[in-house]
């Protein structure tokens, strides 16, 4: 990835790098996952110096200090190489295929949102760590360029039709067996629950 020729100001150097669409798949919540994953990568001291903004990072240092500039810039080049391969967040594929997060979880559980591992992290200022699963960007982009998210989402519209009408049918059994309770092995509350009753009362 290609540097941009370096911007003065009167206080200010800077140097920016673009951020192709390879790598954001068109989402600044994925920008901003890569711009934060190249801070880290950064000195503590000059992380503050790196900021982002339309999907250009920027790193800007005082006049004067323009070999902490190219030394700095060397390391945010080499940090963004290889960048388009770097796994997708769930908050990331999210906003990238436009999904709810419950979506994600019933696909990544019944196997149709393919995990690319997972991540470990500490919340800020807590002892906790969670883990989730990250994705492949390729698949997250195969997924983006097709129909394949409208197919499950009728297949789960049927399956849902499908579970409400089990469970409806499921409640009605269940009202009708409180309609008409089951006595104690033996014995019957009237003599229409006698089996053959009906034909016995046709006989007399």
């Amino acid at each position: 990835m290609t540097r941009k020729p370096k911007v003065e100001s009167a206080d200010q150097i800077a140097a920016t790098w673009a951020l192709p669409y390879a790598a954001t798949l068109g989402s600044s919540v994925r920008a901003k996952g890569i711009f934060l994953e190249i801070r880290a990568r950064l000195p503590v001291a000059a992380r503050k110096q790196l900021s982002i903004k339309a999907r250009e990072l920027m790193l800007r240092l005082p006049q004067g200090e323009e070999a902490e500039l190219a030394k700095l810039s060397a390391k945010v080049s080499a940090a963004l190489e290889g960048i388009d391969d770097l796994p997708v967040l769930p908050r990331e594929i999210e906003d990238i295929l436009g999904i709810k997060t419950s979506e994600r979880h019933r696909w990544l559980k019944d196997g149709r949102l393919t995990s690319a591992g997972t991540r470990t992290v500490r919340l800020r200022g807590r002892a906790r760590k969670i883990t989730f699963h990250v994705f492949d960007p390729r698949m997250v982009e195969d997924l983006l360029s097709s129909d394949t998210l409208d197919t499950w989402r009728e297949d789960d519209a049927i399956a849902a039709a499908e579970n409400r009408r089990r469970a409806a049918w499921k409640a009605k059994l269940t009202r009708a067996r409180k309609a008409t309770p089951v006595e104690a092995e033996g014995e019957v509350s009237s003599p229409e629950q006698l089996l053959g009753w009906a034909e016995f009362k046709r006989g007399l």
